[in-house]
């Protein structure tokens, strides 16, 4: 907002805030390549936490993630950067914008107050722009646009303005409006709601009345924003005077401004040309006096150790509730905990109480433990600051916790409390690892149980049926982040391996098969005959044993001795090393020896008996899982992806209009068939797909499939 000229740089200094009301906790959001984090480094720039662009480690709180941002080329993780401004601390929050780092972005959701929705002037918003805005509709967070990259040639600011109105809505208004001094070169920008036009043509940054054509333009755009503004804000009086015709009072209509966006229904586009400093003041201005503090915003849900729910306000004084949004590991430090403090005062080397989330895999525990917190500080880039305390409202770094996760929440252990915690997206992406060596086997466990616990979004599963230890990720940057923090951070070296589904064996056919175990080699020898029927059951019939033995061909003590290695060899496959379900076998007759018949050797004769009855042709089946599935896609990819589930043998089961241009999709498919889906339906929908996935059954594999798993089951074995 165009205010005054005076200088917005400040000192940088570590004293903590005690007045909530002078933070703001700001997230920035905007799909990759937007410009969020020039525009960050802007921010810290002309606030004077950094004296140059580039001197603080880009889309990082410490320095966890530096080299592997080097490598991948992306921001992976939410990065704090606190700044100064004109009595105000402004806690920035950059969120990744690529579409694998959902997580992250909840968490910094979480932190925030307000959010800065990027856009590029040269690309508009596009269909996964809208579901981050989605996101941030969803908690009702109060946010305002930010066009960027208005000094490129391509730049159309009024018509990404359009798209963004047609994209978010009616409520999306311009607050500025750039003017060019040429084709491509911003000039100045014209404050709708003051008048006033922020001139650059000098070189500086001069404050000035509107002139001219400036007038009539202002005049053009400043009836729908006043008007939005005096309705969203409900100020009667204020709409009274704006009726009425009288002057309208800058103040009252800047005071409007925090109430409107407060309800998270009013967004103001502001437009910025970054690399000429062109609209970063003016962006510190709208969150100074635009954006609520942390006293107006709402509170998380609370509860206290019986479940009732416990009132909180943004008060240094009440009981202490701070929630880990985010964990990372420092090279020198340690574990390092990002935290939100809600209510009450945090300070450094004091006892806490830790309550644990339910984030993680089945069966993770709450682990409520007190435990010291570290030193505290106020993190820019690798750099820590100490500060002795943090209030309610304030965002800072925790050292040495050692119990906490991400999404935990911290209590004074006298009073222990717990945050609801916010809901982390289901990784719906499997992959496959195994230790390079036996050296990484042995650290493998230790360093995936640590990106766990940082990462909600990450799930291990050690599958005891296909004996594989399973990824469930979010895409294949998540992949690729994952497996290079395992190498840098823990030394543990693995290697993809293809993902095995869990299919079943079962027969097909009745067949009669004897299983015959003699062998004599001095002494007691072994002998054990038996002839047995297998026949299949229906779907969900498990397995039967029927004794039809008579005139004692198999002696009765070891009847259930073939019973047993009947159902060993059922628990290994006979045909892909997969588990036999849905059969009855009857054991109806065999032979034994008095001396050489044992238990061991009707139990073999039971296991050979099944696998001969497996090699007979066209006996055995393979049963694949089917999973039911929903996606969710704009109508205009519907065609593509129903036509995607047909080529991978799926049986569509509806489809249903979902508000904002969108159709949910329903379908029963193969599970081998989308085990990579979360990559293929990203590439389909152009990043804005989504979709969910439920077992519902196990059904017969055609035959043509079947012959490649087999292969595949004898080369794992070789």
């Amino acid at each position: 907002m165009a205010v005054d000229n005076q200088s917005s740089a400040q000192s940088k200094s570590a004293t903590p805030v005690s007045d909530p009301g002078k933070i703001r906790n700001v997230v920035f959001v905007g799909s990759s390549g937007s410009g969020k984090t020039t525009i960050v480094e802007g921010l810290l720039v002309a606030t004077g936490e950094i004296g140059r662009a580039g001197s603080v480690a880009e889309g990082t709180t410490v320095t966890d993630y530096e080299d592997i941002e080097r490598k991948t080329g992306r921001s992976v993780g939410l990065a704090l950067a606190p700044v100064s401004f004109q009595g105000v601390k402004i806690n920035i929050i950059d969120a990744p914008g690529y579409a694998d780092y959902l997580g992250d972005l909840r968490a910094a959701i979480r932190g925030a107050d307000a959010a800065v929705f990027v856009i590029s002037a040269v690309d508009g918003p596009s269909g996964a722009t809208r579901l981050l805005w989605d996101e941030l509709a969803a908690v009702r967070l109060p946010r305002a646009v930010l066009i960027t990259k208005l000094d490129n040639p391509r730049a159309d600011y009024d018509g990404v303005v359009e798209a963004c109105r047609q994209a978010f809505g009616d409520a999306v208004l311009p607050m500025m409006v750039p003017l060019y001094k040429s084709e491509a070169e911003i000039g100045s920008l014209l404050d709708i709601l003051t008048g006033q036009v922020v001139d650059f043509t000098s070189g500086k940054r001069v404050v000035r009345e509107a002139q001219g054509d400036e007038v009539g333009k202002m005049e053009r755009n400043r009836e729908a924003f006043i008007e939005a503004l005096i309705t969203e804000s409900g100020d009667e009086d204020l709409m009274e005077a704006y009726l009425d015709g009288g002057e309208l009072d800058g103040a009252a209509l800047r005071a409007d401004l925090q109430k409107a966006m407060a309800n998270a229904s009013f967004f103001p586009i502001m437009p910025m040309a970054a690399a000429g400093g062109i609209g970063t003041e003016e962006l510190l201005y709208l969150i100074r006096d635009g954006f609520p503090s942390p006293v107006i915003a709402p509170m998380p849900e609370v509860l206290d150790p019986s479940g009732k729910e416990v009132e909180i306000s943004c008060d240094p004084k009440g009981p202490l509730v701070a929630e880990v949004i985010k964990t990372t590991q420092d090279a020198y430090v340690g574990r390092i905990s990002i935290v939100r403090v809600f209510s009450g005062t945090l300070r450094a080397e004091s006892q806490v109480h830790v309550e644990g989330h339910g984030l993680g895999p089945a069966g993770t525990p709450n682990h409520p433990e007190n435990e010291r917190a570290g030193t505290l500080t106020s993190p820019l880039g690798a750099k820590q600051r100490p500060v002795p305390y943090v209030v309610a409202g304030d965002i800072a770094a925790v050292a040495r916790l050692t119990v906490a996760e991400t999404g935990d929440t911290l209590s004074d252990p006298a009073k222990p409390l717990v945050a609801q915690p916010w809901t982390p997206p289901e990784p719906m992406l499997p992959i496959a690892i195994k230790a390079v060596n036996s050296s990484d086997e042995d650290k493998l466990g230790t360093g995936l149980n640590r990106l766990v616990s940082e990462d909600p979004t990450l799930r291990v599963e050690h599958n005891q049926e296909t004996r594989q230890t399973v990824l469930w990720t979010m895409g294949d940057a998540h992949v690729e982040v994952t497996l290079q923090r395992l190498a840098d951070k823990f030394g543990v070296q693995v290697e993809k391996v293809p993902y095995r589904v869990m299919m079943r064996e079962t027969f097909a056919q009745k067949v009669q098969a004897e299983g015959r175990h003699v062998k004599q080699s001095g002494g007691h020898g072994q002998y054990a005959k038996c002839m047995i029927e297998v026949e299949p059951l229906g779907p969900g019939g498990g397995f039967e044993f029927v004794d039809k033995v008579v005139g004692g061909a198999v002696p009765r003590q070891f009847i259930p001795s073939v019973e047993k290695g009947v159902r060993a060899q059922m628990a290994k496959g006979v045909l892909a090393g997969y588990p036999m379900v849905d059969i009855r076998v009857t054991l109806f007759d065999g032979k034994a020896h008095s001396v050489d018949s044992s238990d061991a050797a009707f139990q073999m004769a039971g296991s050979l008996a099944l696998k001969e009855a497996a090699s007979k042709p066209g006996a055995i089946s393979l049963l694949e899982p089917v999973v039911s599935m929903s996606i969710l896609v704009d109508d205009e990819n519907v065609g593509a992806v129903m036509s995607d589930l047909s080529s991978r043998r799926g049986r569509l089961t509806g489809t249903e209009s979902v508000a904002g241009g969108r159709t949910m999709v329903k379908a029963e498919v193969p599970q081998f068939e989308v085990t990579g889906y979360a990559i293929d339906l990203r590439s389909m929908s152009r990043g804005t797909g989504s979709f969910t996935s439920e077992y519902i059954g196990h059904e017969p594999m055609p035959p043509h499939r079947v012959d490649a798993v087999i292969a595949e089951a004898a080369a794992e074995k070789k």
